[in-house]
């Protein structure tokens, strides 16, 4: 069964040989890591862990590629090839994206974390104050590759996009500030009701570019909210569905016209939006942070199996950093038997994080690909 066809069988309930196994992200430490741990060469030259940019997805595209093939994992990233701007690093070892934002890594318990430090929009009151500001254009992008990229991974789920795109919420806040963000929002400010438009005419005819060059070859479509905290909703639902569903039901259904799934990474406890995110149009939702209150996997299990698909589900807080081998493999077996018709994709629920074993990151995937 190729990898394609288990996430199909998957989608359509029709028992595939045993669950996909969803995209990994982890810290550049942690992918040093697993390199090594499977012989894997670390490219000579790799940044150091506290570099610019981000590193979340493995070192390069062959050692990167042989690790996926390695451990099995089913989905292959497709994206046009990048002609625009280059990256702005500055003498500091900040670095600039293309929304203006200023990050720099911040240390934190054995790893580093991109923390935003330069808000192009936190001090903006008017709209036309704006009117100037370089805002990311899609013509940066060469979508003719596409074709390329989609044929020389045909056996894969493919998937497009990623938890930043669209990403309202989080994606304003890196530049405005999480504290105005939540203000604007309450007070529907409209310099914030700019910003996420101009999010969404970007990231809306960006994905429709790479889906029209891929005609029909796309699984996946994945964008990103972070919805919820450890303890429950970030913003009333309510006001979510008025203010951001609306561009997320459109967004849906141009994906869905190509063929596309749809799939959203929201972390946290998120229960009370999952109603509201079934009737935008939302197939497959991400990460399923089962710690966080309300989101055991059993009782979203009894409530939206089969109208809600889930991905990731192993825990990053407390199962793979502090379980043994034998509970991980438990754990994963139950959930497979929960599923066992399908409607789940496995893996990481979010960043690996450098407090997980090797010997449990094993166990994860011989739990998942053994035949039960």
């Amino acid at each position: 069964m190729t990898s394609k066809e288990r996430f199909k069988r998957a989608c359509n309930y029709t028992t595939p040989d045993r669950p996909p196994i969803n995209t990994m992200f982890g810290q550049s430490i942690v992918w040093e890591k697993l390199y090594r741990h499977y012989d894997i060469d670390v490219p000579g030259g790799f940044p150091a862990h506290n570099a610019s940019g981000t590193r979340f997805c493995g070192f390069g595209e062959k050692p990167h590629e042989q690790f996926m093939r390695r451990v099995g994992q089913d989905f292959r990233s497709v994206g046009p090839a990048y002609n625009g701007p280059p990256e702005k690093i500055n003498e500091d070892g900040t670095w600039v994206d293309m929304w203006g934002t200023t990050y720099k890594w911040e240390p934190f318990n054995d790893g580093f974390y991109e923390t935003a430090v330069g808000l192009p929009f936190a001090n903006i009151e008017r709209i036309e104050e704006l009117e100037k500001f370089p805002f990311p254009s899609v013509d940066w992008y060469d979508y003719d590759t596409i074709p390329q990229v989609c044929e020389k991974h045909k056996e894969y789920a493919l998937i497009t996009g990623g938890p930043g795109q669209l990403d309202f919420i989080n994606g304003v806040a890196f530049g405005r500030g999480v504290e105005q963000v939540l203000v604007d929002i309450a007070c529907e400010d409209p310099v914030y009701l700019f910003l996420i438009k101009k999010r969404f005419e970007f990231f809306y005819e960006h994905t429709k570019r790479i889906l029209e060059k891929a005609q029909g070859a796309i699984d996946i479509v994945h964008v990103g909210e972070d919805l919820g905290t450890q303890q429950g909703p970030i913003i009333n639902p309510t006001v979510f569905e008025k203010i951001h569903v609306p561009y997320y039901k459109k967004f849906f259904d141009m994906a869905h016209s190509y063929g596309a799934k749809t799939s959203m990474h929201s972390c946290g406890s998120i229960r009370e939006f999952i109603p509201i995110l079934i009737n935008a149009g939302l197939d497959i939702l991400d990460v399923v942070q089962v710690d966080a209150v309300n989101m055991d996997l059993k009782g979203l299990f009894n409530d939206y199996y089969k109208k809600l698909m889930f991905s990731g589900t192993i825990s990053v807080q407390t199962l793979l950093p502090k379980a043994s081998p034998d509970e991980i493999r438990d754990t994963i077996i139950e959930t497979r038997r929960m599923f066992k018709d399908g409607g789940i994709i496995l893996g990481p629920c979010n960043i690996m994080q450098v407090d997980m074993p090797m010997e449990n990151f094993d166990a994860m995937i011989e739990a998942i690909k053994t035949p039960i």
